[in-house]
C-alpha cells in the first residue's frame, strides 16, 4: 500500500523541474482583446431617475472608458450612445470594474455587462470600420 503512494507516480514525464514563474511584463502595457476609439457617451447611475450626463470617451468590444471629476454613486451605470450608420440609439448596461486618479481627474473603466446581441454586432462592424480605414491610412 505504501508504494501506491509515493511521489513518483505523481509526476508527469512532461513536467519541469525548475519551477514556474510568472513573467511581470506580460502584466504591463495594454491587455484588451480590442482596440478603443473615441465617442461620446451619455451616462447615469442605473436605476436612477437623474439626468444623462454627457462623457467623451474609448469606446470598445467590451465596454467603454472616460475620464470625469465625480463618480457615480454606485457601480452599475446605463450608456447610451450612436454609432455612425446604425438608425438606432445603442444602449447597455455596465458595471466599473476599475476606478484611476490620474491627471487631475478619475478614469472610469466600465465593461459591459448588458448588452443586446445586434449592438453588440453593430459595435463590432464599427471598430472593424474602424480599424480597415486605420490600415489604409498606413
Amino acid at each position: 500500500m505504501s508504494e501506491r503512494r509515493q511521489t513518483d507516480r505523481r509526476r508527469s514525464a512532461n513536467t519541469p523541474e525548475e519551477k514556474i514563474s510568472r513573467i511581470r511584463e506580460r502584466r504591463q502595457g495594454d491587455r484588451r482583446d480590442s482596440p478603443r476609439y473615441p465617442m461620446t457617451f451619455l451616462v447615469r447611475d442605473s436605476g436612477e431617475d437623474n439626468l444623462w450626463e454627457e462623457r467623451e470617451g474609448d469606446l470598445s468590444l467590451g465596454g467603454i472608458h472616460w475620464r470625469g471629476k465625480t463618480p457615480p454613486k454606485g457601480k452599475a451605470v446605463d450608456v447610451r450612445f450612436r454609432l455612425p450608420g446604425v438608425p438606432r440609439e445603442i444602449r447597455a448596461q455596465g458595471e466599473i470594474i476599475r476606478l484611476q486618479d490620474l491627471d487631475g481627474g478619475i478614469h472610469f473603466h466600465v465593461r459591459f455587462t448588458e448588452l443586446d446581441v445586434k449592438d453588440e454586432l453593430a459595435i463590432a462592424r464599427y471598430l472593424d470600420d474602424r480599424i480597415a480605414e486605420d490600415a489604409a491610412r498606413t
